[in-house]
């Protein structure tokens, strides 16, 4: 797939993301913005997976630690076809498909339920140790907000999983510098990451997490990583798409209102027509 298409199919998902969060008045739009190009990497061109068969015992995993961010993940799947595109439009609606944080019960292509922060890479590395014992080759992938490295089940589950040579497990960190209550560094401090991550024993690389080409080498060079799980830290924009979300704290939370919601779906739909077009 070429890197054209890719940031196609990613201003789509971020179109899906509005969409959602807008119909449902509530929900979290910075950091699934944030994630559009990773989820949309994951989905499109790294992971092997079958929306005609969502529960294959053979086919990739992956965790959304950061559960809050379900909107940009329910984009990508919708986008992939596990569910129809119209399912957007009932986020966090009672009795609906896609609910405000994962459901792997009640949604196709949902791996494992998350929300509570730091518990979902404990779950991605449980299904890493659980393929190194079946002897399958599937890969699982988890992706963590930078805010959520303050839990400290986080680092437990790195001890873990480096414990147990969990090669066949990658931690992705959306590290966009903002969480609820404000900037990163000023509310828990998790830096050094990089540091962090490599003194629990992880291989580390860092990257822009807008940058496909760089997505593409770092999970290239994860696959080859043997004996350690590999962490890459994706340097992102919060909002990123939707120029007056970017780097705004107060959208962590929070649904645009009629006005903005048509001013983020025009700027989005211009992106993709420019896209489109070249």
């Amino acid at each position: 797939m070429e890197k054209k298409e890719l940031r196609i199919l990613a201003c789509k998902v971020r179109r899906g993301v509005v969409e959602g969060v807008y119909h449902a008045k509530s929900g979290h739009p910075g950091g699934s913005l944030s994630a559009a190009d990773i989820f949309t990497y994951l989905y499109f061109k790294e992971m092997r997976v079958d929306p005609k068969n969502p529960k294959d015992e053979n086919r990739d995993r992956f965790v959304l630690s950061k559960g809050h961010c379900a909107p940009g993940l329910y984009a990508a799947l919708a986008l992939k076809g596990y569910f129809p595109e119209e399912e957007l439009k009932k986020l966090r609606h009672i009795g609906a498909m896609l609910q405000g944080h994962p459901d792997m019960k009640g949604t196709p292509g949902v791996d494992m339920s998350s929300g509570s922060l730091g518990q979902g890479i404990s779950a991605a590395c449980g299904m890493a140790i659980a393929g190194k014992m079946d002897k399958k080759d599937y890969r699982v992938y988890t992706l963590l907000g930078d805010g959520e490295l303050e839990e400290g089940q986080v680092w437990e589950a790195a001890m873990f999983a480096a414990h147990h040579k969990l090669d066949n497990l990658c931690v992705i960190v959306d590290s966009n510098g903002l969480q609820i209550d404000g900037p990163v560094a000023e509310v828990g401090g998790p830096e050094p990451i990089d540091e962090k991550f490599r003194s629990f024993g992880f291989d580390v690389q860092v990257i822009d997490g807008h940058d496909f080409d760089a997505i593409e080498a770092a999970l290239a060079h994860a696959k080859t990583v043997k004996g350690k799980p590999s962490v890459i830290i994706a340097k992102t924009i919060k909002g990123k798409g939707v120029s007056y979300m970017e780097n705004q704290v107060g959208w962590h939370g929070k649904a645009p209102n009629d006005e903005q919601y048509a001013a983020a779906m025009q700027e989005l739909n211009t992106a993709l027509s420019g896209l489109e077009a070249e």
